[in-house]
């Protein structure tokens, strides 16, 4: 299946111009081409960028990640390096996690003290109660 660089931006959530860009700086290798010359992105295009989308998400800085994708076209020979990326990505998703954790129960803090104090107030409103799921 191929997509045109218009549905692959829709597909990936990505736009026109991110995709133009990772391509530019070699995140992204540059797609096939159809008859008349445009853009062809294939389901493994589409399955890279999501990846991608992942990574960023993540807050990897786009020199790492030109750094994996290099070594992911060099093939089996820079799976160490890659891995160790990841594992050091995967430390520092930790890191973020446990600090905002630490907010959570801060907010989750001062939201049970509100809720006791607007308890304690005859005719208190505007107290809304929402679940928090933990």
């Amino acid at each position: 299946m191929s997509y045109s660089i218009a549905e692959a931006a829709r597909r990936s959530g990505l736009s026109i111009d991110t995709l133009r860009y990772y391509e530019r700086i070699k995140l992204l290798d540059p797609p096939a081409r159809d008859a008349a010359g445009r853009r062809a992105y294939s389901d493994e295009d589409l399955a890279w960028l999501e990846f991608l989308t992942k990574l960023r998400t993540t807050g990897m800085p786009i020199k790492m990640m030109r750094e994996y994708a290099q070594l992911r076209s060099a093939g089996d020979a820079g799976a160490g390096r890659r891995r160790a990326i990841l594992v050091e990505q995967r430390r520092s998703v930790a890191d973020r996690i446990a600090e905002l954790q630490a907010c959570m129960d801060v907010l989750n803090y001062k939201i049970t003290n509100y809720d006791r104090i607007c308890a304690d107030i005859p005719g208190a409103t505007g107290v809304v109660r929402e679940e928090i799921s933990a």
